[in-house]
């Protein structure tokens, strides 16, 4: 029921530059304060030429084990996948901790 505080759209991007900006997205969005973030992977689609060579859904499942680990983790209450109106299984909310 509540709106996310901020969002940040990853699709489209590669692997690397993804997880450094959702590196920064989440630790600024936990300096502001922000409790929830919507963070936008796209639900990852392979043409059926490269359907052998490509992982669909790269940023997808990347998302949740770069959020569990370091420097990211402590900051991290819960991971959920989004409700439809906010991209459904393309994108996760993250509940950050309260900071001190």
């Amino acid at each position: 029921k509540r709106e996310p505080d901020a969002r940040i759209d990853l699709h489209g991007m590669t692997a690397e530059r993804a997880h450094a900006a959702l590196t920064g997205f989440i630790l600024r969005a936990a300096g502001r304060g922000d409790r929830l973030v919507l963070v936008i992977t796209g639900k990852g689609r392979v043409a059926a030429a490269d359907a052998l060579r490509a992982r669909p859904g790269v940023l997808r499942n990347a998302v949740p084990h770069w959020l569990s680990q370091a420097p990211l983790a402590p900051l991290i209450v819960q991971i959920m996948p989004a409700h439809q109106r906010h991209g459904g299984g393309g994108a996760y909310y993250v509940y950050l901790k309260r900071q001190r």
